[in-house]
């Protein structure tokens, strides 16, 4: 793929798709999932990337938005990795949930058996990502990683759950 492709109904008509895209965005806009975009390259985030361009569109960009960048490795295919996570000033604890939850789609369709990712904020308790079904991973001493495991095993949607992740605005 050399170019970004927007997906609109990522989850229903455009699933095959999204399983063959490596690189991806997901956006959630108050509370609900707006579109998925495939990207032609991963996302390589660092630590001056966060806080210099993160902090500041953060700080910049009003508006309920949530932007969930996630890789496929290319040398671990079964893998996903949440890579970064941009919001707005006005970003709503659902349309960061949202966002989540979508990435657990985004791993059912590829039948994915984790997602991995570096935590970075602090502000996101070990204990949140304990209730969410992540747990620590590789400890290391400037990073905090975790693991959401699933190896065939994804966890049970509700009806609920299933007719919110797929209304797209």
């Amino acid at each position: 793929m050399l170019f970004a492709k927007t997906l609109t109904d990522p989850l229903g008509a455009d699933a095959s798709q999204l399983a063959r895209g490596r690189y991806g965005v997901i956006e959630t806009r108050g509370g609900q999932l707006t579109a998925i975009y495939l990207r032609p390259w991963p996302k390589i985030a660092s630590a001056l990337e966060s806080e210099w361009w993160g902090r500041r569109y953060h700080e910049r960009h009003a508006g309920d938005r949530c932007l969930l960048f996630y890789n496929q490795p290319r040398r671990c295919p079964n893998y996903l990795a949440l890579t970064y996570i941009l919001s707005s000033r006005d970003t709503s604890f659902a349309s960061f949930r949202r966002a989540l939850q979508v990435l657990d789609e985004v791993a059912r369709i590829k039948r994915s058996d984790a997602i991995l990712c570096d935590a970075w904020n602090l502000r996101i308790s070990d204990r949140l990502f304990a209730r969410w079904g992540w747990e620590p991973h590789k400890p290391q001493a400037w990073h905090r990683n975790y693991i959401k495991r699933f190896y065939g095993m994804y966890p049970e949607r509700s009806e609920v759950d299933q007719e919110e992740l797929l209304a797209v605005q």
